[in-house]
């Protein structure tokens, strides 16, 4: 039987070091926070930002849920997520996610920038996920 459980985020990120498909831990950040574009963070809605499993049937349903519940627990109206385009979001659909739109995935650098970043994540488009209201 599988079941949520407090973790610390370097629990948290050993975990998604080992699992997770392709991006690595991020020292310093949630796994559930604010939304990673600024557009997006009106004060009202958190973005799942990783979701890793040891490949245990159901669990990342079952994560995504109740981040989502979690969410709402405090004062939260929205929840949303994003997948790379070729997956095809089983889990989401599963836990009652709705597809909203698709990004055309992109470098988050910019000519000019006063902070140039370097991209250590997929470029390639992502599909836009919300939690079921």
């Amino acid at each position: 039987m599988i079941k949520i459980v407090p973790t610390t985020l370097a629990e948290a990120n050993a975990f998604i070091e080992q699992h997770h498909r392709h991006h690595k831990p991020v020292p310093g950040v949630a796994i559930v926070g604010r939304p990673v574009a600024r557009f997006v963070d009106d004060g009202w809605t958190l973005e799942v930002n990783r979701v890793a499993t040891d490949g245990t049937k159901n669990a990342c349903s079952m994560l995504y849920g109740a981040a989502w519940r979690a969410t709402k627990a405090l004062g939260y109206t929205k929840l949303i997520t994003y997948t790379l385009n070729t997956e095809p979001g089983t889990s989401l659909k599963a836990a009652g996610w709705r597809l909203i739109g698709s990004t055309g995935g992109d470098t988050w650098n910019r000519p000019n920038a006063s902070r140039p970043r370097v991209d250590t994540h997929p470029l390639q488009g992502k599909l836009k996920w919300e939690a079921p209201q």
